[in-house]
């Protein structure tokens, strides 16, 4: 991995309080929001790691993580958060080549980390029904860089044949009612396909996984994942006052042609 920042490339600006900046490293001025105006040519060839002065403030050159850039993601909704969607990629077994179909395509959070898991040569295929955020989803793929395995599509994957694609890995929902789109997922997944199901509410989980439970699917788990940091202080270490409470439920289960 190269050391130094290329023309072209991504870079993370941060700063002493933590506050992160994505910028694109193209060498000329470029406006970062919250920032203001960077010229970035001035960051092509420097090494990452090290501390550079922009304006009267002094940032990190860092070399984007897949946080950094979910960290620094435009956003108009809600995202799944990081701790949700490692869940759903060690669930679904999710890695590189596998192809993938998400419904709920948001501000795309969930796209960058999925698409950067199936690198190489695997492909996501991701639907909502509101253009403006496939728009924004699509526009933060491209800041990703990985516009080359991520396919948008306008679509509701409720109505009948909604996921035109078949052979699925994994099918992800982040949808208001994703029981009515279990048909369609169970149509687009290969035999022993993995389907993840995310929801703010127990009342979703609950029709969820009773509408799992009477369809050609196996290994029905529901979960909810908290988080809380530790602190490391002078005289020891100790837990976090805050922590990162609910922020939705997962739902798995994996296809299969005959039950018991």
């Amino acid at each position: 991995m190269n050391e130094l920042v290329e023309k072209g490339t991504r870079a993370i600006i941060l700063a002493e309080d933590g506050e992160k900046f994505q910028v694109h490293a193209d060498g000329g001025a470029r406006r970062v929001p919250g920032l203001g105006v960077v010229d970035t040519g001035a960051l092509v060839g420097a090494k990452f790691g090290t501390v550079k002065s922009i304006g009267n403030r002094r940032f990190l050159l860092m070399m984007p993580s897949i946080l950094d850039t979910i960290d620094t993601l435009r956003r108009k909704a809600q995202i799944v958060m990081p701790k949700d969607s490692a869940n759903i990629l060690m669930h679904c077994d999710i890695g590189s080549g596998k192809r993938v179909a998400e419904a709920g395509s948001g501000t795309g959070a969930l796209a960058v980390t999925i698409a950067n898991a199936v690198l190489p040569d695997g492909m996501v295929y991701s639907y909502d029904i509101r253009r403006e955020f496939l728009e924004l989803a699509r526009d933060n793929i491209a800041a990703a860089g990985l516009e080359a395995v991520c396919e948008f599509k306008t679509g509701d994957v409720c109505e009948p044949g909604g996921i035109r694609e078949r052979g699925l890995d994994a099918v992800v929902l982040d949808i208001p009612e994703p029981w009515r789109a279990l048909d369609n997922a169970w149509e687009a997944l290969a035999p022993c396909g993995h389907l993840a199901c995310y929801s703010p509410t127990v009342n979703q989980v609950e029709l969820t996984a009773r509408s799992l439970l009477e369809k050609r699917f196996i290994g029905v788990r529901s979960m909810e994942t908290l988080q809380r940091d530790m602190q490391v202080v002078e005289k020891g270490i100790r837990p976090s006052f805050e922590m990162l409470g609910h922020s939705g439920y997962l739902t798995f289960a994996r296809k299969v042609l005959e039950k018991f």
